[in-house]
């Protein structure tokens, strides 16, 4: 029973994955301030998105490779991308030989919308 209680689990996971066109950051942005305001670390496991709540946490996915990502910079609406990620990131997944890719990307651990007073 609790084998196939994970099956489900996982298959419900898998389901809710939907394909984003990543990028990644340029080793450039070293330590500038990201729109969260904590400094970007290339080696940390971090990503931009256009809407996603600062500290949502993504399963990126690509080439059977895995990595959890923390939401914590913005990126434009019109963007050609959907995802940026960290050099390590993208590192961990192979895409810093070409640059962009379509990633299957779903939420793990979802933060609530903080409103203003």
């Amino acid at each position: 029973m609790l084998l196939a209680s994970l099956l489900v689990m996982v298959v419900q996971v898998v389901a809710q994955a939907n394909p984003m066109v990543a990028t990644y950051y340029a080793n450039k942005y070293a330590g500038k301030p990201t729109a969260s305001g904590q400094p970007y670390d290339p080696h940390g496991l971090t990503a931009a998105h256009p809407s996603l709540p600062f500290g949502t946490k993504l399963s990126v996915s690509y080439g059977g490779k895995n990595v959890i990502v923390t939401v914590n910079d913005r990126m434009p609406l019109e963007s050609e991308s959907d995802l940026d990620l960290s050099w390590a990131a993208a590192q961990a997944l192979g895409l810093t030989e070409m640059g962009t890719a379509t990633v299957d990307a779903s939420v793990v651990q979802a933060q609530p919308v903080l409103s203003s007073p």
